[in-house]
């Protein structure tokens, strides 16, 4: 007992002390390890941690790291921004209707909102201010919108998923999150039109209107990526890992000899920045592999589940309960980081109450892709923010709507799972 209070309530208070996450997970395992067992077992963290990055399919997450970065610096969301511009036309709401399309878009190249959200932001920003668009409704709408990278594959927080929560198969949640995301999207799109039309934003848009045909000719080697990676996986052509590969060879083809917009150096910054980022992700996975082992030896997930279950015998209540913790973690925490702490803990709860993995794994999903939006942290509003030059204070107002939009939308899919699981069902994938 003592040693699940010492994990428990050291994770916290580490964290509220400011300290990184991936510390945090691993001083408190560390020390739970130490008070609940021996200095034999404290001698096996080193081993631990290695094996909790030893898996095969967490090679995809630097790769497709990779590939985001590739998309993002060769010049696709310039782009897909004209080819968006020419669907959509100029109208009132019609740049925020574009900067929606785009983050859906380039969600499904990077699997990470704040990419999404950096990328789209340096492009549409300065003309939607030109526009007659507020900074702070401009860096709100765009967090949003890149919060969909969570949902769109290929989604860096379904991979670990995936890898958590045994006999899940990636491309059935690859393929469930489709629909929630689109879906998603749209509830932006509502409250972003409705906020300009009410407000007047965007009456001083550019009447011109970039050519359709050219504009699609100029998009459509970033639109093929997506294509290229799903096809690949619905084909069986290639595993998720081997479509990472593809897609980091489809990017450089790409950016160096299509757009030719990379050179030596640039790919020499890319795969340096790409390294630096994968770096943190995998330590985060690493010391959180401590954190998971010391929890389950000990018992305290256990002990944890069987705490939420005295509240509630009722299914809704609890997917309820946690729903509601979930959104506060997503409020600080990246996806990464809480489905490696909350997954433990979840999964006896899944278990006892039989809930589909992939639809409850989409569902966590879309749960932390608002809390990626939501005050006061909110990673992607962070990123956007900034871009803006504006503090996250003024958002506030503009942020509130995308969020109930989103939760309304997360309401859906809890009432109709076939949102989620009607695509996977249909590609013919084991859920």
């Amino acid at each position: 007992m003592t040693a699940n209070l010492v994990l428990l309530l050291g994770f916290i208070v580490l964290l509220m002390a400011g300290t990184p996450v991936a510390v945090a997970l691993g001083m408190a395992g560390l020390a739970a390890i130490f008070v609940g067992l021996d200095m034999y077992a404290v001698g096996n963290t080193a081993t631990i941690a290695y094996t909790s990055i030893a898996k095969y399919p967490l090679i995809a997450i630097p790769l497709f790291i990779l590939t985001g970065m590739i998309f993002e610096r060769s010049g696709v969301a310039a782009r897909l921004v004209r080819l968006a511009q020419a669907v959509v036309g100029p109208r009132r709401g019609g740049l925020a209707l574009v900067a929606i399309l785009v983050c859906l878009i380039m969600g499904g190249m990077s699997g990470s909102g704040p990419a999404d959200a950096a990328a789209v932001a340096t492009v549409l920003i300065p003309s939607m201010m030109k526009a007659g668009y507020p900074r702070a409704f401009s860096a709100s709408i765009i967090a949003a919108s890149a919060s969909t990278a969570i949902l769109i594959p290929p989604s860096i927080a379904l991979i670990v998923y995936s890898i958590m929560v045994p006999g899940t198969d990636l491309r059935a949640l690859f393929a469930a999150g489709i629909v929630p995301g689109i879906l998603a999207g749209a509830a932006v799109a509502l409250p972003a039109l409705l906020l300009s039309r009410h407000h007047g934003f965007g009456a001083e848009e550019d009447a011109g209107r970039p050519p359709l045909g050219r504009s699609l000719a100029e998009a459509l080697p970033g639109l093929l990526a997506p294509i290229i990676i799903l096809g690949g996986l619905r084909s069986g052509l290639f595993t998720p890992t081997e479509a990472a590969v593809v897609a980091v060879a489809y990017g450089m083809i790409v950016g160096v000899f299509l757009h030719r917009t990379m050179g030596l150096r640039d790919i020499a910054r890319v795969l340096a920045d790409s390294a630096s980022v994968s770096a943190v992700v995998m330590i985060i996975i690493s010391l959180a592999g401590i954190f998971a082992w010391a929890g389950s030896t000990l018992g305290a997930f256990d002990a944890a589940a069987e705490l939420i279950l005295t509240l509630s015998d009722n299914a809704i209540v609890v997917l309820l309960m946690v729903m509601v913790v979930l959104l506060l973690a997503g409020m600080v925490l990246d996806g990464v980081s809480i489905y490696l702490i909350t997954l433990p803990l979840l999964i006896p709860i899944m278990t006892t109450f039989g809930w589909n993995p992939v639809w409850f794994g989409v569902l966590m999903a879309m749960n932390i892709a608002v809390g990626q939006f939501t005050p006061p942290v909110a990673v992607n509003l962070m990123v956007t923010a900034k871009i803006a030059g504006v503090p996250i204070e003024s958002t506030v107002r503009w942020v509130l709507w995308p969020i109930v939009a989103m939760l309304i939308a997360m309401g859906l899919v809890i009432a109709f799972p076939g949102l989620a699981l009607w695509l996977p069902e249909t590609m013919g994938f084991r859920i």
